[in-house]
Protein backbone atom coordinates (compact mmCIF):
# COMPACT_ATOMS: atom_id res chain seq x y z
CA UNK A 1 0.00 0.00 0.00
CA UNK A 2 1.10 3.83 -1.18
CA UNK A 3 2.64 5.37 1.79
CA UNK A 4 3.98 8.95 1.28
CA UNK A 5 7.42 9.49 3.06
CA UNK A 6 6.87 11.08 6.79
CA UNK A 7 9.13 13.85 5.62
CA UNK A 8 7.12 14.79 2.68
CA UNK A 9 4.05 14.75 4.64
CA UNK A 10 5.76 17.26 6.88
CA UNK A 11 7.05 19.72 4.35
CA UNK A 12 4.44 19.65 1.84
CA UNK A 13 0.82 20.36 1.30
CA UNK A 14 -1.06 17.97 -0.55
CA UNK A 15 -2.93 18.88 -4.62
CA UNK A 16 -4.46 15.90 -6.30
CA UNK A 17 -3.51 12.69 -8.10
CA UNK A 18 -2.03 11.65 -11.61
CA UNK A 19 -2.87 8.41 -12.84
CA UNK A 20 0.33 7.85 -11.33
CA UNK A 21 1.62 10.05 -9.35
CA UNK A 22 0.58 12.00 -6.09
CA UNK A 23 1.34 16.04 -6.87
CA UNK A 24 2.16 17.62 -3.50
CA UNK A 25 3.30 21.63 -2.92
CA UNK A 26 6.66 22.03 -0.99
CA UNK A 27 5.23 24.57 1.57
CA UNK A 28 7.61 27.13 1.04
CA UNK A 29 6.79 30.01 -1.03
CA UNK A 30 10.29 31.48 -2.28
CA UNK A 31 10.00 29.35 -5.36
CA UNK A 32 6.89 27.62 -7.01
CA UNK A 33 8.03 24.18 -5.97
CA UNK A 34 5.81 21.24 -7.22
CA UNK A 35 6.51 17.56 -6.28
CA UNK A 36 5.53 14.59 -8.05
CA UNK A 37 5.44 11.11 -6.13
CA UNK A 38 4.47 7.99 -7.84
CA UNK A 39 1.86 5.80 -6.03
CA UNK A 40 3.97 2.45 -5.46
CA UNK A 41 5.39 1.26 -2.27
CA UNK A 42 9.25 0.95 -1.70
CA UNK A 43 10.03 2.39 -4.60
CA UNK A 44 13.71 4.73 -4.85
CA UNK A 45 14.82 4.70 -7.97
CA UNK A 46 12.96 5.27 -11.51
CA UNK A 47 14.45 1.65 -13.02
CA UNK A 48 12.89 -0.10 -9.83
CA UNK A 49 9.18 0.93 -11.86
CA UNK A 50 8.08 -0.97 -14.70
CA UNK A 51 7.99 0.21 -17.85
CA UNK A 52 4.93 1.29 -17.98
CA UNK A 53 5.16 3.38 -14.97
CA UNK A 54 8.36 5.03 -15.92
CA UNK A 55 6.83 6.15 -18.80
CA UNK A 56 3.77 7.60 -17.06
CA UNK A 57 6.36 9.35 -14.88
CA UNK A 58 8.01 10.85 -17.48
CA UNK A 59 4.77 12.04 -18.91
CA UNK A 60 3.47 13.53 -16.17
CA UNK A 61 6.44 15.20 -15.06
CA UNK A 62 6.88 16.66 -18.61
CA UNK A 63 3.16 17.97 -18.76
CA UNK A 64 3.38 19.51 -15.32
CA UNK A 65 6.52 21.49 -16.14
CA UNK A 66 5.01 22.57 -19.40
CA UNK A 67 1.97 24.10 -17.84
CA UNK A 68 3.94 25.37 -15.16
CA UNK A 69 6.50 27.48 -17.55
CA UNK A 70 3.47 28.98 -19.19
CA UNK A 71 0.97 29.82 -16.19
CA UNK A 72 3.67 30.57 -13.85
CA UNK A 73 6.20 32.83 -16.26
CA UNK A 74 9.34 30.79 -15.61
CA UNK A 75 12.77 32.12 -16.88
CA UNK A 76 13.59 28.06 -15.96
CA UNK A 77 12.17 24.82 -14.67
CA UNK A 78 14.33 22.85 -12.80
CA UNK A 79 13.64 18.75 -12.61
CA UNK A 80 15.34 16.33 -10.48
CA UNK A 81 15.08 13.38 -9.22
CA UNK A 82 17.76 13.38 -5.84
CA UNK A 83 16.75 11.46 -3.10
CA UNK A 84 19.47 11.99 -0.81
CA UNK A 85 17.06 13.40 2.17
CA UNK A 86 13.82 11.36 1.39
CA UNK A 87 14.77 8.27 -0.39
CA UNK A 88 10.85 7.21 -1.93
CA UNK A 89 11.30 8.11 -5.45
CA UNK A 90 9.73 11.56 -5.73
CA UNK A 91 10.43 14.49 -8.87
CA UNK A 92 11.37 17.68 -8.26
CA UNK A 93 9.77 20.84 -10.67
CA UNK A 94 10.57 23.85 -9.73
CA UNK A 95 9.64 27.05 -11.26
CA UNK A 96 12.72 29.69 -11.21
CA UNK A 97 12.63 32.92 -11.78
CA UNK A 98 15.90 35.23 -12.58
CA UNK A 99 14.39 37.02 -9.37
CA UNK A 100 14.18 34.41 -7.26
CA UNK A 101 15.22 34.05 -3.71
CA UNK A 102 18.28 31.42 -4.82
CA UNK A 103 18.84 32.48 -8.63
CA UNK A 104 20.88 31.13 -10.37
CA UNK A 105 22.27 28.89 -7.73
CA UNK A 106 19.87 25.71 -6.97
CA UNK A 107 17.32 26.02 -4.19
CA UNK A 108 18.17 23.73 -1.64
CA UNK A 109 19.51 24.76 1.48
CA UNK A 110 19.86 28.43 -0.16
CA UNK A 111 17.40 29.90 1.75
CA UNK A 112 15.05 28.86 5.39
CA UNK A 113 11.55 28.04 4.08
CA UNK A 114 8.93 30.71 4.02
CA UNK A 115 5.63 28.88 4.78
CA UNK A 116 2.71 29.73 2.37
CA UNK A 117 -0.36 31.72 3.37
CA UNK A 118 -4.03 30.24 3.31
CA UNK A 119 -4.85 32.70 0.45
CA UNK A 120 -1.59 32.08 -0.93
CA UNK A 121 -2.67 28.21 -1.23
CA UNK A 122 -5.96 29.30 -2.31
CA UNK A 123 -4.94 30.95 -4.79
CA UNK A 124 -1.82 27.88 -6.08
CA UNK A 125 -5.21 25.62 -5.58
CA UNK A 126 -7.24 27.79 -8.44
CA UNK A 127 -4.76 28.47 -10.89
CA UNK A 128 -3.98 24.30 -10.88
CA UNK A 129 -7.50 23.92 -11.30
CA UNK A 130 -8.30 26.08 -14.41
CA UNK A 131 -4.62 23.94 -15.53
CA UNK A 132 -5.33 20.65 -14.04
CA UNK A 133 -8.07 19.47 -16.54
CA UNK A 134 -7.90 15.78 -17.77
CA UNK A 135 -6.75 13.07 -15.70
CA UNK A 136 -6.40 14.50 -12.68
CA UNK A 137 -8.00 14.46 -9.21
CA UNK A 138 -8.09 17.46 -6.61
CA UNK A 139 -7.52 15.92 -3.09
CA UNK A 140 -9.51 18.20 -0.49
CA UNK A 141 -7.33 20.23 2.05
Amino acid sequence: MFALDPRLQQDTLPIGDFPLCRLLLSNDSNYPWFILVPRREDISEIFQLGVADQQQLWQETTALAELLKDSFDADKLNVAALGNVVSQLHMHVIVRKREDAAWPAPVWGKHPAVPYSAAQIAAIRERLRLLLTEHFTFLEG
